[in-house]
């Protein structure tokens, strides 16, 4: 099973980095939680692919960084559907 999870934990970083796609998105799009997504790109790619991981964590970092403005626009959405009805 160690192999899978390798595999797995590159294919996610890959597809972080060139979708710029957060924690979040890689857990839907692979069918996994959140938390898997964060312990094999932090924890098992900085083992497996130290340079994949700092393209990982550079998209990391932006996310976290604006993760409050996504977080206002997705309250707004919300209190705006409400609104409408």
């Amino acid at each position: 099973m160690g192999d899978y999870v390798d595999i797995r934990a590159i294919e996610l970083g890959k597809y972080i980095v060139n979708n710029k796609a957060t924690v979040r998105a890689a857990a839907k799009e692979f069918g996994i939680s959140k938390s898997t997504v964060h312990a094999d790109v932090t924890t098992r790619l900085r083992r497996l692919n130290p340079q994949l991981f700092a393209g990982v964590r550079k998209v990391l970092d932006i996310n976290k960084e604006q993760r409050h403005i996504r977080g206002g626009i997705a309250t707004r959405e919300k209190y705006r559907e409400f609104s409408l009805k």
